[in-house]
């Protein structure tokens, strides 16, 4: 994957403005951008047209940024999460698409936010509870690809619903998979689910 200079520049924009810079600084991590890699290289062969996607718990937007720099063929994207501090930050790092009217950065509670979109995306399974996760779950679209990540990092106090294995991730997902794997990290494995609604 490329990554176009420009958006590079706009990153560090958002470090440096940022309050809290090491916070944001977590979002380039190596095992964060391994894992938003690893789930954009596997989505890539599942999009084959424009497509409208919401990202929940999108955090502070790198996913986004780093879809928009892939194959992925793209409409629009919303980042959406419960932070309002991510919201500039996320604005600021997808700078060249929010100009475009491609990008926008909502702050919201996942569980209440409600948008049809083509392409789901929740990378932060292990942020919310079961119940949380089934009513987030209810308000997705029957017709929405859905991708979900998750890992066994359970020494994390803000981790509250990990998985052992990707066979409890797939239990507690209530998804039908059309895909799904591991991807070690130095301190966890990450597990992903790409699928649709049973």
């Amino acid at each position: 994957m490329k990554v176009e200079l420009e958006d590079v520049l706009f990153w560090m924009d958002a470090i440096r403005n940022s309050e809290d810079r090491y916070r944001t600084l977590e979002s380039f991590w190596k095992g964060q951008v391994h894992s938003k890699q690893w789930l954009i290289e596997t989505l890539e062969k599942f999009v084959s047209r424009p497509s409208e996607i919401v990202i929940y718990g999108g955090w502070n937007g790198v996913l986004a940024s780093l879809i928009f720099n892939s194959n992925i063929k793209v409409g629009k994207i919303t980042s959406v999460d419960i932070d309002p501090t991510c919201k500039e930050i996320a604005t600021t790092i997808n700078r060249l698409y929010e100009i475009r009217g491609m990008f926008r950065a909502v702050t919201a509670d996942m569980c209440e936010y409600t948008k049809k979109a083509d392409v789901v995306i929740n990378t932060s399974c292990e942020h919310i509870t079961q119940e949380q996760y089934e009513q987030w779950l209810s308000n997705v679209s029957d017709t929405s690809l859905i991708v979900l990540q998750s890992n066994n990092y359970f020494e994390l106090e803000e981790h509250i619903r990990c998985a052992s294995d990707i066979d409890h991730f797939t239990t507690m997902s209530k998804i039908k998979p059309i895909w799904r794997g591991n991807f070690d990290t130095p301190k966890y494995t990450r597990f992903m689910i790409i699928g649709r609604k049973q």
